[in-house]
């Protein structure tokens, strides 16, 4: 067709749509890029080859040797009870039993290097009791190491081995407080003697508490890890230790997928301390502390069950002179807000001895600002955390309907009774009724109410008038101050609604 008197000829229609296709496409694209990068879900690599080929030199296989007494010995058969040859077997067991002897008992674990003067890291439990321990590198080479110092609390052990001439490489510590869940780590390890394995898995999830230790804050990942991993290395994609294996759950014994390990920003400051002095000086600030639940929360004013709950403050302790009260809650600890109660002992355990510290605090419904200074804790002061002073004199006996328990004053009835201490004060709790609003608060008779709303009870009438008071105001719990057997916790209790 010959081209029109007015101008060219227009574009077939393909051409005009894949001109459109093609302007639509850059648009989504530039769209797409514009979306904040925690959208972009992070791929597989197609290999963790070259990671691998980079960080199994650093990574070594631990070796320990334990002497032990004992020997395989004859069993005695198994027998019907009272059997006639029972004693038979016996006799003839001990007389041609052979005498124990000393023997070495050998265990295998992992662990990394972390500098080129040849200190190594591993978990405490791998190298516990040992009189030899060897480091095994990539090439065989092996090497007698010594303990520089090790903390049963967290599971962490230094060892130090003298290379000579040669070159050790030194893994980087990254920051597993940024590790998400969902990101691809590696586990390098010595899983039941087979040294230099490497697995890959996911973190599965964060702030585990396994109940190994009072400073749990373990990530979880299904990278395969087994016996023998145990103080090995987990790297992030940038070929970082973000974590330390130090536990598995199975009931096999092999992995199942869920595998432990220390966060390396918790190691960090551990390692670093056994270095430098041998052994770890942890801060204190001399409180016994509990959970906030919702019922605690509702009668303290809190929006919502979060910090910790001040239950004893440890006389001549930081939080003492720093003016901390029981029934405070601790809401922020040097900057850090304390979602949990079981953040604030690893918070303290981690700062600075001697450094002064801003708490935001909760106290008579409002947030209140404090400063306290970091003590160092000893096995004394650690002791006496968790213990309180006995808590004057009262009398009479009444049953408190609104609390659904009764409670006498502290007499030498009561004393005899539930042993009590001379200095003793509050009122004893002497039953409590099972179908009552204090059933289910894990309280007993034989324990001392102390306060209740924070104010002292000294008498089984004036607990009942606080109650009565508390009720007609329309408040829907009540908060005491229980000593037990366990020491003060403080125990909110929901009180029957008005009719």
């Amino acid at each position: 067709m010959p081209p029109s008197a007015n101008g060219p000829a227009a574009p077939p229609g393909g051409t005009t749509q894949r001109i459109t296709q093609r302007i639509v496409a850059f648009a989504v694209l530039v769209a797409l890029l514009a979306l904040p990068s925690g959208v972009w879900a992070r791929t597989a690599p197609e290999t963790f080859a070259d990671l691998a080929e980079q960080l199994l030199p650093s990574v070594v296989n631990i070796s320990t040797t334990q002497t032990v007494e004992g020997n395989a010995g004859i069993e005695l058969p198994t027998l019907p009870p009272g059997s006639p040859f029972e004693e038979f077997f016996k006799e003839f067991l001990d007389k041609n039993q052979p005498r124990a002897q000393k023997r070495k008992a050998t265990s295998l674990g992992s662990g990394f290097i972390v500098d080129d003067k040849g200190h190594v890291v591993t978990n405490n439990h791998v190298i516990q009791d040992a009189d030899e321990i060897t480091i095994i590198l990539q090439d065989e080479t092996r090497l007698p190491a010594t303990i520089v110092g090790r903390d049963s609390k967290t599971d962490m052990a230094v060892l130090k081995v003298d290379p000579g001439k040669a070159k050790l490489p030194a893994v980087k510590f990254g920051d597993s407080d940024a590790i998400r869940v969902g990101d691809w780590v590696i586990a390098i390890g010595n899983p039941f003697g087979f040294g230099g394995t490497v697995t890959s898995g996911i973190i599965s999830a964060r702030g585990r508490d396994i109940n190994a230790g009072p400073y749990d804050d373990f990530l979880q990942t299904d990278a395969p890890i087994n016996r023998g991993n145990s103080g090995g290395p987990i790297f992030d994609l940038a070929g970082e230790v973000i974590g330390i294996a130090t536990a598995i759950f199975s009931p096999s014994g092999g992995s199942i997928g869920i595998g432990f390990a220390i966060p390396a920003n918790s190691a960090r400051p551990v390692i670093q301390q056994l270095i430098e002095h041998g052994e770890v000086k942890r801060g204190w600030l001399g409180v016994r502390i509990q959970s906030v639940n919702e019922e605690i929360a509702e009668a303290l004013g809190l929006k919502e069950p979060v910090g910790a709950l001040v239950a004893g403050v440890i006389p001549g302790g930081p939080a003492e002179k720093a003016k901390i009260k029981d029934g405070d809650v601790i809401l922020e600890f040097d900057g850090k807000p304390i979602t949990q109660m079981r953040r604030l002992p690893r918070l303290v355990a981690d700062t600075e001895v001697g450094k002064v510290v801003p708490l935001k605090v909760w106290r008579d419904g409002k947030e209140i600002s404090l400063k306290v200074e970091v003590a160092v804790l000893d096995e004394h002061e650690e002791k006496a955390a968790n213990t309180t002073k006995a808590p004057e004199k009262a009398m009479g006996s009444e049953s408190i309907a609104g609390l659904g328990l009764s409670v006498a004053g502290i007499d030498d009835k009561a004393r005899e009774r539930f042993d009590l201490p001379d200095d003793a004060k509050g009122v004893v709790i002497t039953s409590i009724d099972p179908a009552g609003p204090a059933a289910d608060q894990s309280l007993h008779p034989g324990d001392l109410i102390v306060e209740l709303g924070q104010e002292e009870v000294k008498s089984p009438a004036e607990l009942a008038e606080k109650v009565k008071v508390a009720k007609e105001s329309g408040r829907k719990s009540v908060l005491l101050l229980v000593e037990g057997q366990g020491g003060l916790r403080f125990v909110a209790i929901r009180l029957p609604a008005k009719g």
